[in-house]
Order: C-alpha cells, then structure tokens, then sequence
C-alpha cells in the first residue's frame, strides 16, 4: 500500500515539476521520502528544485544523498559537478565528473539518453570555454568537439570550434566549418553572421555583405546584421574616396 502511495506522490510532484509549480512539486517529493527515505526520485528532483531556486547548497546535499543510495546514477553526478564548479571547487567538480565519465565509457553500449549527453556536453563546453580563455587553444578545440558530438543540437559549438581555429590561424578551416554549419541549419542567422565576420577580417568585404545581406533577407529585424552591412558599406565608400 505504502509503495502504491509513493509512486502516486512521486508521480504528482513530476506533474506539478513539468509545470514549473516548483514548490507544490518538492512537498509531493518531500511526503515521498516520508514514505521511504531511501527514494533516490525524490531526493534527485528536490535537487533539481533547488538548483533552479538557486539553493546551491541543499541542491549538493541532495544530489549527495542520491549519488550516496545510488552510486550509478550518473544524472545526479553530473549535476553535482556541475554544480560544484559554478561554486568554484573544481578539484572536486572534476573528480565527480571523471568517475561518471569512467562510468559511462564502461557501459557495453554507453548512456544514450539525451539528457545525460547534454549534460556531459555542459560540461565539456564549460571547460572549452576555460581552455580558450587561457589562450590554450588545441585542448579548448579538443573539448569543444566533445561537447559538439554529445549535443549536436547545440548550434553554438560549432562557431565556438571555427573561432578557434581562426585563432590558430587556420582560418580556411573555421570558413570550411562555418559553412557546413550553414548549409546544414540555413535558418540559423548566428552561423551567417560569423561566416562573414571571417570574410571582412580577411578583406573579401564583398563576400561578408553576401553572407550578411542573405541573414538579414531572412531575419529582417536583425540589428546587428544591419550594423555590420552599413559599417562595411561605409567602410568601402571611404576606400573608394580616398
């Protein structure tokens, strides 16, 4: 009877999550525990709450306690290193991080569930973002393609990846990538936008205003299209000019 009261709790509290009713759904989970006090769903969504409220520190606690029941529970892992790191102990973050990874590569046939992967590619991303802001480019690029075949749907990486390689000085390579990007996604107006940045960086201005008059035909409000596309107009009335 007890079981069938837990599952009907846990079921409302995911209810009332999946609605952002947040605090209606930890008092579900909270009665859950009451119940049974070894429930790894109660206590991993009662973390989730209080990551989003911002609670960091009962948010570790409670994804402590899953990872504690259910040493296997690799979503729980992965947001407590998450966590972990946003609050600056990365020593830690990283070994927590690198254990789920271990775990995860030991699987016969790996972790498919998109979320974890997001999750991993979070991390890799963030430690990406690191490595390039030391300068420190080929492990940054090395991170980043991680993050990019986890999460595929990330657009972003993959302009993360061609400004690295633009920074190493291969900047046939960042076009090459930018384009594929583009091709692949034409509604994706970033893509655009930094494909011509490339072009007016290294003097082909003519084909920077394609790319941007092209974006700028699919997204007419953008402001930063229009800025680009009258800074290079301008830019070649000067040189004609003078």
């Amino acid at each position: 009877m007890e079981n069938k009261r837990e599952e009907q709790l846990l079921s409302q509290g995911k209810e009332m999550f999946q609605k952002n009713a947040l605090s209606k759904a930890q008092k579900y989970f909270e009665e859950a525990l009451e119940i049974n006090p070894n429930c790894t769903d109660a206590y991993f969504f009662i973390g989730n709450i209080f990551h989003i409220k911002g609670q960091l520190g009962k948010a570790v606690k409670a994804f402590n306690k899953v990872v504690e029941l259910d040493p296997n529970h690799t979503d729980a892992a992965i947001s407590l290193s998450v966590i972990l790191n946003d609050i600056g102990k990365y020593e830690q973050a990283k070994d927590i991080f690198e254990k789920a990874n271990d775990k995860v590569k030991k699987e016969s046939t790996g972790v498919q569930d998109p979320h974890i992967n997001k999750k991993f590619a979070q991390k890799h991303y963030e430690i990406a973002e690191m490595y390039f802001s030391y300068n420190r480019y080929d492990e940054s690029l090395f991170e980043y393609d991680k993050a990019s075949k986890l999460d595929p749907d990330n657009l972003e990486t993959s302009i993360k990846i061609a400004k690295v390689y633009s920074k190493k000085g291969y900047v046939s390579k960042a076009i090459e990538v930018l384009r594929k990007l583009k091709n692949e996604n034409p509604s994706y107006t970033p893509a655009r936008v930094a494909l011509g940045l490339l072009h007016y960086g290294t003097g082909n201005v003519l084909e920077a205003q394609t790319e941007w008059q092209n974006a700028l035909d699919k997204d007419p409000a953008n402001e930063e299209l229009q800025m680009y596309l009258n800074l290079s107009k301008s830019a070649t009335e000067t040189n004609l000019t003078t």
